[in-house]
């Protein structure tokens, strides 16, 4: 789940402590296990890093690809 930048502080934290929450339920994990999903779950600032990273790492590829769009 993401949120608009500027979201503020205590509203971004209390989505991402009911997010954890739904991702920590069994129910969910269960539903995602039918469909071939694996739910992963972190902190606002891992989940930014995370997209950071990723980020990069399909620039990375998608340069080194010489993929071009018309």
């Amino acid at each position: 789940m993401l949120a608009p930048a500027g979201t503020p502080k205590d509203v971004v934290a209390r989505l991402s402590a009911e997010m954890m929450k739904i991702i920590g339920s069994p129910e969910f994990k269960e539903r995602m296990e039918e469909i071939g999903a694996e739910p992963v779950g972190g902190t606002p600032e891992q989940t930014a890093a995370l997209i950071r990273s990723d980020t990069e790492k399909f620039a990375r590829l998608v340069k080194a690809a010489n993929v071009v769009i018309d």
